[in-house]
């Protein structure tokens, strides 16, 4: 996360009731997230196998879904990079010419799910979004979106220009969202590279 969790919650006084985290990869933000809230409330979703596997073996017990998520349920092909952390369903855009070293090694056809296909299995009341799926965040929003009126904060990476081909910009999350009551009150970029993080708050 390139905006602290710390920083946000003493600077909008976020009360965490359940965490979806979409885009698990190792996990690496569960320390963070137990100073606020127990695991139980918080649910993971990883498209990778592997990932999952090790997330279960170095904290076991916590709630983690196996999913490429998408807006629909269809077959498509996941690409799979040699750095695990860029696979998608995407092809590379800018991508490849911030980081000529990342490339797609292998892909698999895989059937996508649909959020609201995910979280309805668990006793969890989600009102915190993360979410870090390489470019298919605004799909994700809209596979749950008659969950939204639930939710109050939204942690998101975002693209100001084509990262990924076909990735949703920010300025399409901005649109999307504001239809729900959601502005964005934090955006941090990560050089320029053309990606960073945003947090939105229903207002």
């Amino acid at each position: 996360m390139l905006i602290s969790l710390h920083e946000l919650v003493q600077k909008y006084n976020i009360n965490f009731k359940g965490i979806l985290h979409v885009g698990a990869h190792e996990c690496e933000e569960i320390k963070d997230y137990d100073i606020y809230i127990s695991r139980d409330k918080v649910l993971w979703v990883e498209a990778m196998e592997n990932k999952v596997q090790l997330c279960k073996a170095r904290f076991p017990g916590i709630n983690i879904e196996q999913a490429v998520v998408s807006d629909k349920v269809e077959t498509v092909s996941f690409n799979i990079s040699n750095n695990g952390q860029s696979s998608s369903i995407l092809d590379f855009g800018l991508h490849s010419t911030h980081h000529p070293d990342v490339v797609f090694v292998n892909k698999m056809e895989v059937e996508t799910k649909m959020l609201k296909d995910i979280i309805c299995n668990y006793d969890i009341d989600y009102n915190f979004l993360n979410l870090d799926i390489q470019g298919l965040e605004l799909k994700a929003l809209k596979s749950m979106e008659e969950y939204l009126h639930k939710v109050d904060y939204i942690y998101s990476e975002v693209n100001s220009d084509y990262v990924y081909k076909d990735c949703c910009l920010i300025t399409e999350l901005d649109d999307y969202l504001k239809q729900f009551g959601f502005n964005r009150v934090e955006t941090r970029w990560a050089g320029e590279c053309r990606w960073g993080d945003a947090f939105y708050i229903k207002m």
